[in-house]
């Protein structure tokens, strides 16, 4: 694959509000501290600003630039794994 001909279509655009979504609750899960507008000390807790409406409110900046690769990578790992599963679950051939 050419440099810079990256490919981040999704085939159903609606997944990635619920991808975003899920990559919040996880980081959440992870005590690690991201949000809308949360800097290195995590001023927003993620899990109760879910509830409260604070995420996914039309802001188009978060904070994930202060997590080391590791934290990142845990997140996206998180992801990959339980998409598996619910794959697994839901989708037999």
């Amino acid at each position: 694959m050419a440099r810079g001909s990256r490919n981040n279509r999704q085939i159903v655009p609606q997944s990635r509000e619920a991808l975003r979504q899920m990559k919040y609750e996880i980081a959440a899960e992870f005590g690690l501290p991201v949000g809308y507008g949360a800097g290195p000390m995590g001023s927003a807790d993620t899990e109760f600003a879910g509830e409260l409406g604070s995420i996914g409110n039309g802001h188009t900046t978060s904070s994930w630039g202060h997590l080391t690769s590791r934290e990142n990578g845990s997140v996206g790992g998180e992801i990959t794994k339980r998409l598996v599963a619910h794959a697994e679950q839901h989708f037999t051939l």
